[in-house]
């Protein structure tokens, strides 16, 4: 019930689950026409919302409002999903324009003779986009990944090999606030950086695992050609303003918790020095609204709370925010307090791999390689992503132990403090 109204239930069900349950149930089986079947599902979860409860203001849950004097709401309750919906949506097009400035500048089709030539290449491929994303946001380190991989492969990239390269740049991101935007949500809220770093133990253990698999995959499927032309010249101009978009990139999302003002500025201004290819931006529009309909259709959920904190609960969030955008998740995780901030973080970023459109990083790379754009092909070609999870949590877990905190609030003399024996137990 609320506010008086009585919500329908289907067999004890709140019918908003129903409908995004069939909407992700669309996506998987109709893989050629994903972005209409997102739409369709958040148009049927707000026609139900419109009708159902009365009280509901669309206006409200995007833009959010101020309380009332005898209210205590959190700062993304009062703001809104609109930054969050705007951000995502100004990095996935602006990183595909970044994209594309490193493809032309010709480093892709120079690096061949720089990898080694058998399995060990696409490994290392692997590791240096894990690394970009521990300071770089993953769709970045992910779409850069992808374009090394189009011009080292001759464009002969195996899916398995692609969802390795959306798992590298989610667990690069997993242990550093600035590499994520779930930690960075949680650095915002009080957790401290080094209570989020221990996720790189399950991470390292990940990547150790699905980076040797995807690689010999990928190797068996088309080996790097070591043929560069040696009249190749790198466009420098290019790279600067690669750079010069990560660097932006990185600065407003330390200083202005917006990373996607920064891209578009330097965006901007690399237009005048080289010129862009605006065509890449359109061609990255259907699927950015495709996510961003998701992650719509996920905020309208009425998930209230989590299970009690406990290891359990971490675990099988890895597997919900596959499914379920792990910014709300994070969110409510958040507002629960208690958790091993680190299992979490690993969880909730390393735990969208699992499919394609679970992360925002795999949305991005489907906009290259639109065979990704199949569950049931993504599961079974990127099976050594799954197995990775589990075997780095519970790695993860043995070494460490599920060791909870509590966020105090901002101008606490500490960030956070040891859970209290119910918060440990989950009772």
């Amino acid at each position: 019930m609320i506010s008086g109204q009585i919500i329908p239930l289907i067999f004890g069900i709140r019918p908003e689950f129903i409908l995004f349950a069939l909407t992700l149930l669309g996506v998987a089986l109709f893989h050629r026409h994903t972005l209409k079947v997102a739409l369709i599902g958040l148009t049927s979860i707000l026609i139900f919302k419109f009708i159902a409860i009365p009280d509901f203001n669309l206006s409200e849950h995007l833009f959010g409002h101020v309380p009332m004097a005898d209210q205590i709401m959190s700062k993304e309750m009062r703001v809104g999903e609109w930054s969050i919906l705007l951000n995502l949506l100004g990095l996935l097009i602006g990183f595909s324009l970044l994209s594309k400035h490193f493809e032309e500048s010709k480093v892709p089709e120079y690096l061949p003779d720089l990898l080694p030539n058998d399995w060990k290449g696409p490994l290392f491929l692997l590791v240096a986009v894990f690394v970009l994303s521990s300071f770089l946001d993953n769709i970045a380190a992910a779409l850069i990944g992808g374009t090394i991989a189009l011009g080292v492969f001759k464009r002969k990239v195996h899916l398995g090999y692609i969802a390795a390269i959306v798992a590298a740049s989610n667990a690069g991101g997993s242990g550093s606030v600035i590499g994520d935007t779930t930690t960075t949500l949680m650095w915002i809220q009080g957790v401290h950086p080094f209570n989020v770093i221990h996720a790189y133990i399950a991470a390292f253990v990940a990547l150790a695992f699905f980076s040797v698999f995807a690689s010999r995959q990928q190797h068996k499927y088309q080996p790097i050609q070591k043929d560069a032309s040696p009249d190749i010249r790198i466009d420098w101009g290019r790279i600067g303003i690669v750079a010069m978009i990560l660097l932006l990139t990185i600065l407003t999302n330390v200083f202005f918790d917006f990373p996607a003002l920064g891209v578009w500025v330097a965006i901007l201004i690399g237009a005048i020095i080289r010129k862009t290819d605006w065509s890449e931006a359109k061609h990255s529009i259907s699927g950015s609204i495709f996510l961003i309909s998701l992650v719509t259709c996920a905020s309208l959920m009425p998930v209230d709370e989590l299970p009690a904190a406990s290891w359990q609960t971490a675990f099988s969030l890895g597997f919900i925010s596959s499914v379920f955008d792990n910014i709300p998740l994070t969110k409510l995780a958040l507002e629960q307090n208690g958790y091993d901030w680190g299992m979490l973080a690993y969880a909730v970023g390393f735990g969208g791999s699992m499919i394609w459109f679970g992360s925002s990083a795999g949305v991005a790379i489907s906009n290259k390689f639109p065979e990704a754009r199949s569950v049931f092909s993504w599961i079974k070609a990127g099976w050594h992503v799954t197995v990775a999870y589990v075997l780095g949590f519970f790695v993860l877990l043995f070494l460490l132990g599920w060791e909870p905190q509590t966020i105090q609030k901002k101008g606490n003399p500490e960030n956070t403090r040891p859970a209290t024996e119910q918060q440990v137990t989950g009772k």
